[in-house]
């Protein structure tokens, strides 16, 4: 049955119990232990925790891009285990925007096209992509830099480009695997700035994952992690819903 909830009132993401196991060298180990997480439109959430304790296998499932061996998950009310592969690509497409540590950008394309790629891949003719990838990228600092190429980029300015892409399509949530733990600390500092003014203006919510306690600080909650479970979570404040 659809979920009638307001959107204004609905979870952008709810996670029940969830549990991943992989199989290495033949022994199973568990990444996610019962993990449970609701996050509400405008929030900004940081996971914390030492290597190991399941930081990015949360941020990978929760951004749908992996499917929990056990446990629910939902995005915007629709439920994954209930998603095809098809329906489930297509709801990550719209609703999730990614960026990650070594900002996975298609070196073969140029920023501006790296940036208009979410874009095209829902269908938005190239004329309308590039112009809206254009508008985001001069926004976020890249003016004059939209023709190189990522190998012609600085780590500050490839980050700036992976941040345009993960919001070019207006997502609901933002999902940022140690978005700053490649970059200088100046670097970082302003990458970080970016993001935050992101989820304040645009109201999006940002899932983010850190080593950093001053990264850490910045966010509304902190939930730290140990051997794939949540041990507590810090409420600094609460996102209005």
């Amino acid at each position: 049955m659809p979920d009638s909830t307001p959107e204004a009132v609905r979870p952008v993401l709810e996670a029940r119990a969830l549990h991943k196991v992989y199989a290495r060298h033949g022994s199973p180990v568990q990444a996610l232990r019962g993990v449970s997480l609701t996050l509400w439109p405008g929030d900004f959430v940081a996971v914390v925790g030492p290597s190991g304790c399941g930081k990015s296998t949360l941020l990978h499932v929760c951004g749908a891009m992996d499917r929990p061996t056990s446990g629910r998950l939902a995005i915007g009310g629709a439920w994954v285990d209930e998603l095809g592969d098809d329906r489930l690509t297509d709801l990550r497409r719209r609703h999730v925007g990614f960026v990650f540590q070594f900002f996975n950008l298609l070196p073969t394309l140029t920023a501006l096209e790296n940036i208009a790629l979410p874009l095209l891949l829902t269908g938005v003719p190239f004329r309308t992509a590039a112009s809206r990838a254009t508008a985001l990228g001069e926004r976020v600092g890249l003016a004059g830099r939209l023709d190189q190429l990522p190998r012609r980029l600085s780590g500050g300015e490839a980050q700036r480009v992976a941040m345009a892409r993960a919001i070019v399509h207006h997502p609901s949530l933002i999902v940022a695997d140690e978005p700053t733990g490649n970059l200088d600390t100046a670097t970082g500092a302003r990458v970080l700035d970016l993001l935050l003014e992101l989820n304040r203006e645009r109201h999006i919510t940002v899932l983010l994952a850190t080593h950093a306690a001053e990264v850490a600080r910045t966010a509304g909650r902190v939930v730290y992690m140990r051997d794939g479970v949540v041990e507590r979570e810090e409420v600094r404040s609460r996102a209005a819903v």
